[in-house]
């Protein structure tokens, strides 16, 4: 699995910026203006309203990263 190192929050830009510190977030901050645009779709994606549960989703996050080696 390929390694992308950190963003120090500190160095992402204000207007890139979002609540969340997340490590995926982190790793945005290599090209920091998709940081909100994926924040957005995160959201959307585990938030707002859906055919699935949010437990459902929180599985289907949790096996996804599993089976691709990474930590959640």
């Amino acid at each position: 699995m390929a390694y992308i190192a950190y963003t120090d929050p500190s160095d992402i830009p204000e207007e890139d910026r979002v609540m969340d510190t997340d490590n995926i977030i982190q790793i945005h901050g290599v090209h920091s203006r998709v940081t909100p645009l994926h924040y957005e779709l995160y959201r959307e994606l585990m938030h707002e309203e859906s055919p699935l549960t949010r437990i459902q989703r929180e599985m289907i996050a949790v096996m996804v990263s599993a089976l691709n080696g990474c930590h959640y």
